[in-house]
């Protein structure tokens, strides 16, 4: 079969599981625009394909990887890599952000939606959209509540489990991936002016967490401000921002009133006049 080429634009950030180890919810653009989702992959599969141990595989990276359809997914943009031990994935060249993201806007911008309520209804059938870029007419802030500080005890019960019966059980347990101990979601009105409320699933959010918390010595109030100080002032001030957005399945499954996440953040510097000139 011929492999799809995929521009890699969505990293969520990793859960437990029950039939793999830590995994990350994927996603990006054909070379037509389209989106497809790629899933599960592995966390341990990302962090091997840089082979340096940094998280993830760099956004706007193109792959090239053999799909297949789920069977499993009633949600048409959901595939699974043909060859599961994910050896077959062939990472190609990256698109950098030159001349404010131009080369990226070819493919993640192609459609975009500004109206919630009509990404809403094409989610349900027959056309069951889950994946889409939406323009918000304005972000109004960034929300932060705590969240529990520890995964459940299932979850940690499951990759324990993963960790005796896997080869080499002799060695040291692995160490689950930290939960982030906040949530973080943008209030936002669209074109309509319905004002709506999304939680930010991205990895990119969790790391600048983990980051901030490291570089303020463990002040969560600090870094929580730095947080803060990206998403919500310099984002909204300097970038133009649209939001790439996607459902869960048991969500979207049980036709939810609205079935979508914040699974990525698109973030070019805003154009000025004087950039049209360049």
């Amino acid at each position: 079969m011929a492999l799809t080429r995929v521009l890699l634009t969505v990293t969520t950030y990793p859960l437990p599981s029950r039939s793999y180890d830590e995994l990350v919810c994927t996603a990006g653009m054909r070379e037509d625009g389209t989106w497809v989702r790629i899933y599960p992959v592995p966390l341990s599969f990302l962090m091997n394909l840089k082979n340096s141990g940094r998280l993830p595989v760099r956004k706007y990276t193109w792959l090239e990887v053999d799909l297949e359809r789920r069977k499993d997914d009633f949600r048409p943009e959901s595939h699974s890599p043909v060859n599961r031990d994910f050896g077959a994935i062939q990472v190609r060249e990256h698109i950098g952000p030159e001349r404010h993201w131009a080369e990226r806007k070819k493919f993640c911008l192609r459609q975009v939606y500004t109206d919630l309520g009509q990404l809403i209804a094409e989610s349900q059938e027959p056309t069951n959209v889950s994946l889409a870029t939406f323009k918000p007419a304005r972000i109004l802030e960034l929300v932060i509540e705590e969240e529990d500080r520890d995964w459940k005890p299932v979850w940690k019960e499951l990759r324990n489990q993963l960790d005796l019966f896997a080869e080499g059980a002799q060695e040291e347990p692995k160490q689950m991936i930290p939960k982030l101990p906040y949530k973080f979601s943008y209030r936002f009105e669209d074109a309509t002016g319905r004002v709506s409320t999304l939680m930010i699933e991205d990895w990119e959010i969790g790391q600048l967490y983990w980051n901030c918390l490291r570089d303020a010595d463990g002040n969560e109030e600090v870094a929580l401000r730095k947080v803060r100080a990206k998403y919500e002032v310099a984002f909204l001030n300097e970038h133009d921002i649209h939001l790439f957005l996607g459902t869960t399945q048991k969500f979207h499954a049980m036709r939810a009133q609205n079935p979508f996440v914040i699974i990525g953040v698109f973030y070019p510097k805003r154009l000025d006049q004087l950039d049209l000139f360049e």
